[in-house]
């Protein structure tokens, strides 16, 4: 069966784990620093951390800019409604209820499978304390449209919502000639298992601004401010925070990963761009849209058909393996009281599911998968 996803792992990754494990330091330490430094480089911007996990990420990114903290006045209670997409995986939208704050769902653009920007103008209101915007599949989000959505809240609600970018799926990917993670908001990027760039878990968050970075570093450990306590030989904690850091192990995983990853994400496109060419014009099925303004990293490759479930079944008796990847959020019992119409996702929820598209695609696996398609379900 050819894999929709299958784990990026550099040659000499297993020895240099396991020199990690020979030096007797598994916790965060200097090559967890060192990866950042590296990370903060790739993408053009120092003020990075990294975390456990891309959910501990946004749980600490929301803390950090709209937390209630039951120790510190709330300076608007009233706010309490996170504006956010339901069609991601669920780590990208309980870390809102973990801050104790409401979901309130944005429709889907069917055009891009992102957040609709102009549905998202009309639900900002003063109860708005920020919103999640997801990079769906490394797709970028039109950041400049965003910007000029908030302009004009600004404008009418008297504030600017903080907004948080899940970047999960989307490292290598640029809007407007940039990286993701230099567009004045926080941005989150994954280094789970099967994203293009490992560490075989662990997250990434990139700040705007100074304050906001030095606030993570000590917040994602405990609140203690590990470099300042160190020099002083005692710690206290100003501000209170989790257990959030990466550990060395991961670490290490990462920084090997990091070598190869230019070369994987070369060859996502390289198909996904062969998909565009050679996949038009077949009946039943449509393509997302390609601005190009942004590129994308095509962590995986969405087509929305007609007969789902006989696609999929086709393709499995050719060998091919696709998937729908989630569960819409919203329909979640757990979040049923947020409940809405979404009439753009309703569109389209039931048609999308993703093709095989990445590194490990053989041009002959490439070729079957076109062939298949093309022959009809």
């Amino acid at each position: 069966m050819i894999p929709v996803f299958k784990v990026a792992m550099a040659p000499d990754a297993p020895e240099r784990v396991a020199e990690v494990i020979r030096s007797g330091r598994l916790e965060h330490g200097p090559r967890a620093d060192a990866l950042e430094a590296e990370l903060g480089r790739r993408i053009g911007n120092s003020r990075v951390a990294t975390v456990n996990c891309a959910t501990s990420g946004l749980h600490l990114a929301l803390y950090l800019l709209v937390g209630r903290d039951p120790y510190r006045h709330d300076p608007s209670p009233e706010r309490d409604e996170v504006l956010t997409t339901p069609l991601t995986f669920e780590g990208t939208n309980w870390p809102i209820l973990g801050n104790g704050l409401k979901i309130r769902w944005v429709d889907t653009d069917p055009a891009t499978l992102n957040i609709d920007l102009d549905d998202l103008e009309r639900r900002i209101s003063p109860r708005t304390r920020a919103i999640v915007i997801v990079h769906w599949l490394g797709f970028p989000v039109d950041l400049r449209k965003l910007d000029a959505v908030l302009d004009r809240a600004e404008r009418r609600i008297g504030f600017r919502p903080p907004v948080v970018e899940d970047c999960a799926q989307a490292w290598g990917a640029t809007f407007g000639g940039k990286p993701l993670g230099n567009h004045g908001n926080t941005a989150v990027y994954s280094l789970q298992t099967i994203k293009l760039l490992t560490a075989g878990g662990g997250g990434l968050m990139v700040f705007p601004e100074a304050e906001l970075h030095r606030r993570a570093l000590r917040t994602r450990w405990l609140g203690i401010d590990r470099a300042d306590d160190r020099a002083r030989g005692e710690y206290v904690v100003p501000e209170w925070g989790f257990r959030f850091p990466m550990n060395e192990l991961n670490a290490e995983i990462g920084a090997a990963n990091l070598e190869i990853v230019d070369d994987l994400l070369a060859r996502h496109r390289a198909n996904a761009h062969h998909y565009d060419k050679e996949l038009q014009d077949v009946p039943g099925l449509a393509h997302t849209a390609r601005p190009d303004d942004r590129e994308p990293t095509f962590w995986a490759y969405p087509v929305k058909v007609e007969d789902r479930p006989g696609f999929m079944r086709r393709l499995g008796e050719a060998g091919i393996e696709t998937s729908i990847i989630v569960r819409r959020n919203d329909e979640h019992p757990a979040v049923a009281a947020a409940r809405e119409p979404l009439p753009g996702l309703d569109s389209v929820a039931g048609r999308v599911c993703y093709l095989p598209v990445g590194w490990w695609l053989t041009d002959e696996q490439r070729a079957h998968i076109i062939d298949t398609v093309r022959a009809g379900w």
